[in-house]
């Protein structure tokens, strides 16, 4: 039986496909443990969606879940607003537009697509400097880059020998320091 992927480990994958071994392992220990400043910033940002408080207009999905049998992927938008079709995907700070970023929407734009709603735009929102970024609608192109990406964490093994580090994410990565891979030659 194939497992789905879930929709915000692809941006995990991106950053370090080891990095997703480490959450599901620590997942339900006190996040204190283990998350830094970055990361805690993001939960409390994340707060009203989760909690379905961001606003109170019927036609706003929040914090839905969403699936996609074509893609093998589930997971949670954080606003889709029904009138406007606009799809919104809400980050503590955004100073870099990641490919993670752009898959994850991806990712949530086919799931809303496949289970009938019209997404007509979407967007990244930066909480902390109040910044909407537009995101064009994927094309093949991205879709492709999707799957290819999807595909890849299928196959991901733990001890594949091919794994080689990115010391610059590394550096950046809560769990550097209870992985066996993370060598720093300035630590």
């Amino acid at each position: 039986m194939e497992h789905n992927i879930i929709i915000s480990n692809i941006n995990d994958f991106l950053f370090c496909p080891r990095s997703i071994y480490f959450h599901n392992l620590y997942g339900s220990y006190d996040e204190h443990m283990y998350h830094s400043s970055p990361q805690v910033q993001g939960r409390i940002s994340h707060k009203n969606i989760d909690e379905k408080k961001y606003t109170t207009r019927k036609a706003v999905l929040q914090g839905m879940d969403v699936y996609s049998e074509e893609l093998g992927v589930v997971g949670k938008i954080d606003v889709f607003d029904q009138e406007s079709g606009i799809l919104t995907e809400r980050k503590n700070r955004i100073m870099v537009i990641y490919e993670g970023y752009l898959l994850q929407i991806y990712a949530q734009y086919f799931c809303l697509m496949e289970m009938g709603f019209a997404v007509m735009a979407i967007r990244l929102y930066s909480i902390s400097d109040n910044k909407i970024h537009n995101v064009g609608l994927p094309a093949q192109k991205q879709k492709e880059r999707l799957l290819d990406v999807l595909a890849q964490m299928k196959r991901f093994q733990l001890d594949d020998e091919s794994f080689s580090q990115n010391i610059h994410k590394c550096r950046k990565c809560i769990y550097r320091q209870l992985c066996d891979y993370y060598h720093d030659e300035q630590a």
